[in-house]
C-alpha cells in the first residue's frame, strides 16, 4: 500500500505540472497511475482499503463445524490417524465434516500439525556448495556403470574431476562398486597431484553412495587431509559436474554402446577417452580451454593470444565488427551448487 505521505506527494507534483501546462493523463502516466487513481486519493488522501468492511466466505467453517472436527480428530478411534486416513473413514460411515486440506490447515493453526511415531523427524539439509579459486581446491568424484559384453554384466567407472579445470585428475575401472577401491583411487589421484605437500585444503564431493560413505574411504581422507562433501539424501543434482563428464563419456562416437568385451578393453577405452578429454577437448564451460591448459595455469597466455588475434582482424576489416570484438575471459572462481546471498547467510560456504 502506498503510505499517506507519498499520496500528497505525488498529488501535488501532478497539481504543479498542470500548472505548468501539462496534461493531467500524461502527468499521471509518468507517476505510473490512473487519472481514477488521482480522483480517488483526492477524495480520500489515506488508504481506506484497512476500513473496508468485508463480509465473511460464504464457505468459511462455523465454530460448531470447527468444534465438530476437533472432536472426531482427539476421539480415541481417530487420534493417532492423519487427516488423509480420518476423511474416507468418516465417508464410509456416511459423514463428511471438511476436506483433507481443510483439516490439515485447523491443525497448523492450533499448533498440532507435528511428527509422530517412532520413526526420525524429516531434516532439512543445506545445499553443499564449495568455491575453487584454483586446481586442486574442490573435487569431485562418482560412479558410473559401463556395458559388459552381456546383458546385465557391468563394468564401473570410477572418476574424479576438478571443480575449477573440470580435469580428469583420477579414474580407474573394476567389476565391483567399493569403498576400498575408491580409497585407492583417491590415494593415487592425491599422489599423482602432490595433495599433502603444503597444498591449500582440498573438499571432495560425492553422493551419497554406499562406497562414498565407506569407513575405508573416510579413513583415508581423514589421513590425507581431505574434508569429504556429499549431496543432500534423495537429490539427483547436486553433483552435476561429475553427471556431465558421463554423459561425455558415454557420447562419444567411439563408445561400444553395445558392451565391452571384457575389462582390460574398458580400461583402454577409457585410458584413450581420459587423454582426449583432459588433453584435445575444448572445453565449453572453461572458454574453449583443455582442461589441462585450464590445470596447469596457462589459461591467461592462451587467451591474451586470441584477445590480440581478434583485434589484429578488426583493425584489418573493421566493418565486420559491429561493436567489440569477442571478450575471451574466464572467472577466476568456479563455483559448485552457487546459492544466493540470502541462503549463503544461512548456509556458511567451504571454501
Amino acid at each position: 500500500m502506498i503510505s499517506t505521505s507519498d499520496r500528497i506527494q505525488a498529488i501535488q507534483l501532478i497539481d504543479e505540472a498542470v500548472k505548468a501546462g501539462a496534461r493531467e493523463i500524461k502527468a499521471c502516466r509518468v507517476l505510473g497511475i490512473h487519472t481514477r487513481t488521482l480522483r480517488r486519493w483526492r477524495h480520500h488522501q489515506e488508504d481506506q482499503r484497512p476500513l473496508a468492511e468485508r463480509p465473511a466466505p460464504a464457505n468459511k467453517l462455523t465454530i460448531e463445524e470447527e468444534n465438530a472436527i476437533m472432536e472426531v480428530i482427539h476421539s480415541p478411534e481417530y487420534q493417532s490417524l492423519p487427516p488423509s486416513q480420518i476423511v474416507p473413514s468418516l465417508a464410509d460411515l456416511g459423514m463428511y465434516l471438511a476436506s483433507e486440506s481443510t483439516i490439515y490447515r485447523k491443525l497448523r493453526e492450533r499448533g498440532m500439525q507435528h511428527h509422530r511415531g517412532r520413526s526420525q523427524a524429516p531434516v532439512k539439509r543445506p545445499l553443499p556448495t564449495h568455491k575453487a579459486q584454483g586446481p586442486n581446491q574442490v573435487w569431485m568424484w562418482d560412479i558410473t556403470w559401463l556395458p559388459g559384453p552381456v546383458k546385465g554384466l557391468y563394468y564401473y567407472l570410477y572418476l574424479i574431476l576438478d571443480l575449477y579445470s573440470r580435469m580428469i585428475v583420477g579414474w580407474e575401472v573394476h567389476v565391483e562398486e567399493s569403498a576400498a577401491n575408491a580409497s585407492r583411487l583417491v590415494k593415487k589421484a592425491a599422489l599423482a597431484q602432490g595433495i599433502g605437500l603444503n597444498q591449500t585444503p582440498l573438499v571432495l564431493h560425492s553422493d551419497n553412495g554406499s562406497p562414498m560413505k565407506g569407513a575405508t574411504l573416510l579413513e583415508t581422507l581423514y589421513k590425507l587431509g581431505i574434508t569429504p562433501s556429499r549431496s543432500r539424501p534423495r537429490v539427483s543434482n547436486d553433483n552435476p559436474y561429475a553427471e556431465s563428464i558421463f554423459r561425455t563419456c558415454k557420447y562419444r562416437p567411439s563408445f561400444p554402446a553395445k558392451g565391452f568385451q571384457d575389462l582390460f578393453k574398458a580400461r583402454a577405452w577409457v585410458l584413450q577417452f581420459e587423454h582426449w578429454y583432459n588433453y584435445r577437448h575444448k572445453h565449453s564451460g572453461i572458454a574453449f580451454l583443455t582442461p589441462h591448459q585450464r590445470h596447469t595455469g596457462q589459461a591467461d597466455t592462451i587467451l591474451a593470444k586470441r584477445r590480440e588475434t581478434y583485434e589484429k582482424a578488426k583493425s584489418l576489416n573493421p566493418t565486420r565488427w559491429s561493436r567489440h570484438t569477442r571478450k575471451w575471459t574466464i572467472p577466476e572462481e568456479v563455483w559448485l551448487n552457487p546459492v544466493s546471498e540470502k541462503s549463503s547467510t544461512a548456509h556458511p560456504t567451504i571454501n
